[in-house]
């Protein structure tokens, strides 16, 4: 009889423990539910990577075009009489450029050559003595130097620069003439901005100061053997160009 009893005990007690694990097993897959779906969501919310595009840089070579207007001024002047004709002209220069810019941080370093054909030309008669000048083609080399300000150029330039020059003086009394050619060197200074309007592509605006030095020739004009006629001349050109970064 006792033992009848035991029986009946335990096995009442049985749906007890049933229910008691039933409910921890429902609440765990509520909790792994519930995580489940808030990491789904998450997921779905999260938004993709921007692209960023590289930071800009002036470093590379380029290669462009320029154009614009030069202004010239002269003097000639006669040993033998002391005479001297000063003369200024202004034209077209055109022509291209090449070079190479290396950005560090804002600061951008280069250099640059350049070539350029002119129609800078004038002439003038002061008493007896005629004097003509003019500037067939002009070439530079020079360093760039400036500060960048994203696709923004703020530099300067410094060099030296070659033109290819003709000076002509006449004697208007006697018709005897003097002329001479050469291809004379000096200094150059200069200036200008630069602004990137594509990935590979600039245009820019810029200021040179070329100063020339002087030639002689042996004159005839007054005092043959004894008469020399020298030519001085600088150069000033105000030009806007385009590149092509490469």
């Amino acid at each position: 009889m006792a033992r009848t009893q035991s029986l009946v005990g335990i096995a009442s007690r049985k749906p007890g423990r049933a229910k008691v694990l039933n409910l921890f097993t429902g609440v765990v897959l509520a909790v792994v539910t519930a995580a489940s779906a808030a990491g789904a969501a998450d997921i779905s919310v999260r938004p993709p990577p921007a692209f960023l595009p590289p930071p800009f840089t002036w470093t590379g070579f380029y290669v462009g075009a320029n154009l614009g207007g030069g202004w010239a001024s002269s003097t000639l002047s006669d040993s033998f009489t002391g005479a001297s004709i000063g003369t200024s002209s202004s034209g077209i220069v055109g022509g291209g450029q090449l070079g190479y810019n290396y950005q560090i941080g804002n600061f951008v370093l280069g250099a640059e050559w350049t070539f350029d054909g002119t129609s800078l030309n004038a002439s003038r008669t002061v008493g007896a003595l005629q004097g003509s000048a003019n500037t067939n083609w002009m070439t530079t080399v020079a360093a760039r130097f400036g500060i960048a300000a994203n696709n923004w150029l703020f530099y300067g330039k410094a060099g030296g620069g070659w033109a290819n020059n003709s000076a002509t003086l006449t004697n208007l009394n006697n018709g005897f003439q003097v002329s001479s050619s050469n291809t004379n060197g000096g200094w150059l200074v200069g200036g200008g901005l630069e602004y990137a309007f594509a990935p590979q592509w600039s245009t820019k605006l810029e200021y040179n100061y070329l100063g020339l030095n002087s030639w002689n020739v042996n004159s005839t004009l007054f005092a043959p053997n004894a008469d020399r006629f020298s030519v001085s001349r600088n150069i000033q050109t105000l030009m806007a160009g385009v590149n092509y970064r490469f």
